[in-house]
């Protein structure tokens, strides 16, 4: 077994790692697997390409451990009330976060780009990935990273932006909802030398609106490229006959 086949196998195992501290809420650690199976993805691609390592084992479940780790991240993610706008620290925002239709548009979409792929190469045509995907991968690791890191810093938004931030509720009781976040106190203690108010609820707000709007993105990103492979597909199948 070679390098790229080894990371792509290692992105699977992190992939688990990824759901199981989901499950846990210790978002620190979920986002720490989840950045390491997104640069696996990176890496086993390029060293592929550079030292012409390119294997049928390769071609089968690098497509499969990508769609594994963002999948099951999403089936995770869209469990929990504070990131679907219905727990009462973020209530009223939920036209604007992850939904479950949003889920099932990423992952029909995924089952239907797999399934062509399959028809495809099994007939001898070249179905491989285009730049389109490569872009809504891209906006997908940053959208499911925010998520984290929202979560981590005890999913709470600041609602009064006018003034000085006003919290929504106390921030002991929010950080008590989740395990300890090595990462959100680090963020918060970097910013109390800063003049500004309130410091520690400017980088919430901040992943929160990033964090949406890469979903958002991504679902749209998610939409026209599934309409482009089903294009092409439809060129390669009519050239075939």
């Amino acid at each position: 077994m070679n390098v790229p086949n080894i990371l792509t196998v290692l992105r699977v195992f992190f992939a688990i790692a990824t759901f199981y501290f989901i499950a846990y809420r210790n978002f620190d650690f979920a986002l720490l697997f989840f950045l390491l199976a997104s640069l696996t993805d990176f890496f086993d691609g390029w060293w592929a390409r550079r030292f012409h390592q390119i294997t049928v084992f390769g071609r089968i479940m690098d497509p499969f451990a990508d769609k594994f780790l963002i999948c099951g991240v999403l089936i995770f993610l869209v469990t929990i009330p504070d990131l679907t706008g219905t727990s009462d620290k973020v209530r009223g925002w939920s036209w604007f976060m992850l939904q479950p239709w949003m889920v099932v548009v990423i992952v029909g979409r995924e089952l239907l780009v797999t399934s062509l792929r399959a028809v495809i190469e099994s007939s001898g045509g070249d179905f491989s990935a285009k730049w389109i995907g490569k872009v809504k991968m891209w906006f997908q690791c940053v959208a499911l990273s925010c998520c984290f890191l929202f979560l981590a810093g005890g999913a709470e938004l600041a609602h009064n932006y006018g003034d000085s931030i006003a919290a929504v509720s106390d921030f002991h009781n929010i950080k008590n909802t989740y395990q300890s976040s090595i990462i959100a106190d680090s963020l918060d203690k970097s910013l109390s030398n800063t003049p500004l108010e309130n410091n520690a609820k400017y980088w919430r707000n901040a992943i929160f609106f990033i964090m949406n709007i890469s979903l958002w993105i991504t679902v749209i990103v998610t939409i026209y490229s599934g309409i482009t492979y089903c294009y092409n597909a439809t060129k390669i199948i009519r050239r075939s006959k």
